[in-house]
């Protein structure tokens, strides 16, 4: 009797969790639609012609970025733009070495550049980057407000082409692609560009195209300063202030304008803390946002029902890893409970949910994957490789990904901790020579170990006992792939005696 109820508690969640997987795959469905009718109907970018180009104030927010810096000034100075229609503030709210090293740094550069450079630091990091922000804001001379985070390397014609994008008074902010330096420095460069490239194509396209509701990317982009003043200024009370302010800014009345073919190429994270670090803080924080936001777009009546839909599977994007953990660790009973008893047979026919989603991700995601790499169907090997690659360890990010949004939903607060950028290449570099590698440190790595061991038990023993039903084994084996390359991967680094 116990067994019974314990076996309809867990099916009644995994349904749930599938279901809430399925209409997820609905959402990046239509939005591949939404994204094929931008490309058919060939609606190009109208992009207005400044007589006289408006003075730009260039933020750049740092923090102990000494390794990055000069990189990312060397590109700034080099921006085909007036010198007496731009300043540059450096935000720098380093609390190591760092600061005497950018100081002298700039003082070097504005003798090379008739660029103005301003060197803003503060006594504290209250508000964390969206206080840096707010403080340079008091100071800024320019109506618009381009922000460029440390490991961002913008070409010369970059702020030229976009400041051309706000054709219309209404346009509170220009966002544009983030493109890879060194996406293919290992296997979790090659997934995180992966992932980037369907958000920054398939997503951002997708909602732009058809009006719903996006977000400013945290950098790439140019603010209007009157759309950040008017929407309430940033703010610190989310992980992320910049989809919090998007939020903000699009309920009263701003809207923002995607520019897919102009792009920014950037550092991708290759250590595995760094890359926690990074997905705690975006999927904490959009959490967060949906617990701030959600009341307010279901109750605003000037927005379109598909408007808010997908508002809402945007902001819940993040809680679909609670979804996704849950299934993904429900699914081991279940099995076992499939191979003793025919009871809940009809469940099992109600689980292919599960396999449907997958497929319509898949699909989705292989065009998107041939239109941004220009590839061709002898690529789909490549690509069933790294869609394999991007779903398994997605699946097992999962669990830490989880404890991020419950904390974010239940409110508990935690520190702005910064992704260590390394100034890399294509090509491999000692992690000897780079700083700040221990920045981080995250023992949620044991959990994932033993989550690695519970999925290759699952997998012995569907093998060696099933009763015919291998329904689980693949989904199984993509997780423990996953978990164990995390763990892996995680235990080389505190393993390593890396200093």
């Amino acid at each position: 009797m116990v067994m019974n109820i314990l076996t309809i508690f867990f099916i009644i969640i995994y349904s749930v969790c599938s279901l809430s997987i399925f209409f997820f795959s609905l959402i990046q469905l239509h939005l591949y639609i939404n994204y094929k009718k931008s490309k058919t109907r060939a609606k190009n970018k109208i992009l207005m012609n400044f007589k006289n180009l408006p003075f730009v104030t260039v933020q750049l927010p740092i923090y102990n970025e000494q390794n990055v810096i000069k990189r990312l000034l060397d590109a700034i100075i080099k921006m085909d733009y007036p010198s007496d229609k731009i300043e540059i503030q450096v935000l720098d709210d380093s609390d190591d070495y760092s600061t005497a090293y950018v100081k002298n740094l700039i003082s070097k550069l504005k003798n090379k550049s008739n660029f103005k450079i301003n060197h803003l630091t503060r006594k504290n990091r209250d508000g964390f980057k969206a206080g840096a922000l707010n403080y340079g804001l008091k100071l800024a001379k320019g109506n618009y407000i381009a922000i460029f985070d440390a490991d961002f390397v913008p070409g010369s014609d970059w702020l030229k082409k976009t400041i051309c994008g706000f054709k219309d008074p209404k346009i509170g902010v220009v966002q544009t692609k983030w493109n890879h330096i060194n996406k293919n420095f290992s296997l979790l460069t090659k997934i995180q560009a992966f992932a980037l490239d369907i958000h920054f194509t398939l997503e951002q396209v997708g909602r732009n195209f058809n009006n719903y509701f996006l977000n400013f990317n945290g950098t790439a982009g140019i603010w209007r300063k009157e759309a950040i003043l008017k929407s309430g200024n940033w703010n610190s009370d989310t992980l992320t202030e910049d989809l919090d302010l998007s939020y903000r800014a699009q309920l009263r009345g701003w809207n923002i304008e995607y520019i897919e073919s102009i792009n920014a190429p950037a550092e991708i994270p290759f250590l595995i803390s760094a890359v926690k670090s990074q997905q705690f803080r975006w999927n904490k924080g959009g959490a967060e946002n949906f617990k701030k936001h959600f009341l307010n777009i279901l109750k605003n009546n000037n927005l379109k029902f598909s408007t808010k839909v997908h508002c809402a599977f945007h902001l819940f994007s993040s809680s679909i890893f609670l979804s996704i953990f849950l299934l993904s660790f429900l699914s081991v009973p279940l099995s076992y409970i499939s191979n003793v008893t025919g009871r809940f047979n009809w469940f099992f026919n109600f689980s292919s949910l599960f396999v449907i989603s997958t497929i319509i991700f898949f699909y989705v995601y292989w065009e998107i994957f041939k239109l941004v790499n220009k590839k061709k169907i002898n690529s789909f090997f490549e690509y069933t490789k790294i869609f394999i690659s991007f779903y398994s360890v997605s699946g097992a990010f999962a669990f830490q990904n989880s404890v991020a949004v419950l904390q974010g939903f239940i409110g508990r607060k935690s520190e702005f901790v910064r992704t260590p950028k390394f100034n890399l290449n294509t090509g491999k570099t000692s992690l000897r020579e780079k700083k700040y590698v221990n920045e981080y440190r995250s023992y949620y790595f044991i959990i994932e170990g033993f989550l690695a061991l519970y999925f290759l038990v699952s997998i012995i023993t569907t093998i060696l006992f099933a009763n015919r039903n291998f329904g689980f084994l693949p989904f199984h084996l993509f997780l423990f792939f996953g978990y164990a390359y995390i763990f892996l991967c995680s235990l080389r680094k505190f393993g390593s005696g890396v200093k």
